[in-house]
């Protein structure tokens, strides 16, 4: 199983929008995808017209019950971990000293899937520390602004700090907007870096639509610019994939 974390720790840059879109990427090509939604807010289960099943809480989470709340989706080969509110204190039912505990839960549903997906939230805090750890690579999603450069520049540090591998991480500008000169000028300057994609999803009402559609945009403007935009991205993480 490979797993991906779309991660940033700002919030408005196209992350779930990114992780939803990825998964039914993955889905669509045959792969058996499962995405988890980490974030309590819940905005990929929206998307997905999934709700909590049962009584699925942070603490059914850590105790592993994981495969009695998986739900389907409309989708062939794509099912959904769903988020649940109890989820915002997800760092307190964490142990600190335990980087892998995630992962090893994780572990007991790995033979049932081709690609996991995370969805999470946007913080820096231990559950993150788990998710990075937990996943095989972690794409970030980043606007072509300072805030967002810098943002990207933090994870760096944070994965410094928690001894992760910075060879797993990887972004790509997102919401690009070539009307303005700032985000073509950051484009241009940072994204011939190693860490950078060659993909780039440009601003589009399209993925802004989503939130009505509460579907990918491949589903339903299949060949739409956002669309082939998405689908760049998926192939190029990929065939860089860390598991085969």
């Amino acid at each position: 199983m490979n797993s991906i974390a779309v991660y940033s720790s700002k919030g408005g840059v196209g992350k779930t929008a990114t992780a939803v879109n990825l998964a039914y990427g993955s889905s669509r090509r045959g792969k058996r995808t499962l995405l988890c939604d980490m974030d309590p807010q819940g905005a990929a289960s929206f998307y997905y017209h999934v709700s909590t099943k049962g009584k699925f809480t942070k603490k059914q989470f850590m105790k592993g019950r994981l495969k009695k709340f998986i739900c389907t989706t409309s989708y062939p080969n794509l099912e959904l971990l769903p988020a649940h509110f109890s989820f915002r204190k997800m760092d307190l039912a964490l142990d600190s000293d335990r980087k892998n505990e995630l992962k090893e839960l994780f572990n007991s549903i790995a033979d049932r899937y081709d690609v996991l997906i995370f969805d999470c939230p946007p913080n820096m805090t231990l559950l993150s520390e788990n998710l990075v750890t937990a996943a095989d690579q972690v794409v970030m999603p980043v606007i072509p602004t300072t805030l967002s450069i810098r943002a990207l520049a933090q994870l760096m540090r944070f994965f410094d700090k928690i001894d992760a591998d910075q060879n797993k991480l990887r972004a790509f500008f997102s919401m690009v907007e070539r009307r303005k000169r700032m985000h073509v000028d950051m484009v241009r300057t940072y994204r011939k870096k190693k860490v950078f994609f060659k993909s780039i999803v440009p601003y589009l009402a399209d993925v802004e639509k989503m939130g009505i559609n509460r579907a990918p945009v491949a589903a339903t403007i299949p060949g739409s610019p956002a669309a082939v935009a998405y689908d760049r991205l998926w192939m190029e993480i990929w065939k860089r994939r860390v598991c085969e």
